[in-house]
């Protein structure tokens, strides 16, 4: 395993962070995690150096964290770094801070997080918290061992990031979605600009989605298949997403929400071969190419993070965008036909009524009111 610097902390992480928010499950359903494999996934990643597990009170329906807290028994805990984050979006009064701080240790069975996130900032909700005074309650709640470092993940453009970085010296860690997808300002992602600002404000700095929730990890077309067959160095598409972001000097640690044992395996592979610098400008330049044609085929960039699911209508929107992102190179009418064979009849995008409740949760900032009735348009029967 490789190790990174994180800001100004005394402690280094491993290149590859376990994110628990795709842990394996049941009956399709995403708050019945299939227990003892997501727990010898974790225990896995921590033999081989792993040693930065995170969660959140709201991944799998509420049952992630708990999953986490028996996943770090048996000695574990000792060995990594806990890290979850506050749900904001439930924060309404100052005594809520603590409420749900409380609630979550008891979940994670400890009695201090080492690192805690404000969860999913963005310009919506970044002023109702510091309004509320978050950023003195979260000195409070280090100082009383909680907590030990604060930072938050976010959700929003360059400028927000700026915004919010700057206002409290105090912020240790934020955490971004970055991938060669992700590189410009943008109302899901603040862009290598904003990476980069906050590594300059010794901030550490924690990425997530650098596979786009497993979209830059699908069998590519084979016209962009072609471009990673030039490559001197033969690697996965994921791997090849991976690197890429470990390349950044600016990065302390990548986050990987992974499903299977075999997601564990080769992800912590992958770190081990991981460092600053690595790719040469050839293969930066083979990166570039494949990140042009995925935007020229229009590219979604849905993580399947689910926050839209349930829709009150019953639309599968991840499932609809996964078979998009699958098939935007076929001929039309194969594209529809994937579509039609992809996605049941029921939870099609026809059936979108337009209320907006989807998107109000989307931290991509998608316009998914706009896709759902472009692809009713195009691929309805």
């Amino acid at each position: 395993m490789e190790y990174r610097k994180f800001g100004k902390l005394d402690w280094k992480p491993s290149a590859l962070g376990f994110g628990a928010m795709r842990l394996p499950i049941l009956e399709n359903d995403s708050s019945k995690i299939d227990e003892p494999l997501a727990i010898e996934m974790i225990r896995h990643a921590i033999d081989h150096g792993v040693n930065y597990v995170d969660t959140a009170y709201g991944y799998h329906g509420g049952n992630s964290e708990r999953l986490v807290g028996k996943a770090l028994k048996d000695g574990y805990r000792e060995k990594a770094m806990l890290a979850t984050k506050m749900p904001t979006w439930l924060t309404q009064t100052w005594d809520d801070f603590d409420r749900y701080l409380d609630e979550q240790l008891g979940k994670l069975q400890t009695d201090r997080i080492d690192f805690y996130l404000l969860h999913g900032l963005n310009r919506g909700r970044w002023p109702i918290l510091r309004e509320l005074g978050v950023t003195r309650w979260a000195e409070e709640a280090k100082t009383d061992g909680r907590i030990g470092h604060i930072g938050f993940s976010f959700h929003d453009d360059y400028d927000m990031l700026k915004e919010i970085v700057n206002y409290y010296p105090g912020w240790e860690f934020c955490q971004i979605q970055y991938n060669y997808m992700d590189t410009m300002s943008s109302a899901r992602a603040p862009g290598t600009e904003g990476l980069k600002y906050a590594a300059f404000k010794d901030l550490a700095v924690v990425v997530m989605e650098p596979i786009q929730g497993g979209r830059l990890s699908i069998t590519p077309p084979a016209e962009i298949q072609e471009l990673w067959d030039r490559a001197p160095v033969k690697r996965s598409p994921a791997e090849w997403a991976l690197q890429w972001v470990w390349n950044h000097s600016e990065v302390s640690l990548v986050l990987s929400g992974m499903s299977t044992m075999q997601h564990v395996v080769e992800n912590v592979e992958s770190a081990g071969r991981s460092g600053i610098e690595m790719l040469t400008e050839e293969e930066l330049g083979i990166v570039a190419e494949v990140q042009k044609k995925y935007a020229e085929h229009g590219y979604i960039g849905c993580t399947s993070c689910l926050y839209c699911q349930p829709c009150p209508q019953g639309v599968l929107i991840p499932q609809i965008f996964g078979v998009l992102n699958e098939s935007y190179t076929k001929e039309r009418e194969e594209a529809k036909q994937a579509y039609l064979d992809g996605v049941s009849e029921e939870g099609r995008a026809d059936k979108c009524v337009q209320c907006g409740a989807c998107e109000e949760q989307c931290p991509q900032g998608l316009p998914i009111m706009d896709l759902m009735r472009g692809t009713a348009r195009n691929y309805g029967r």
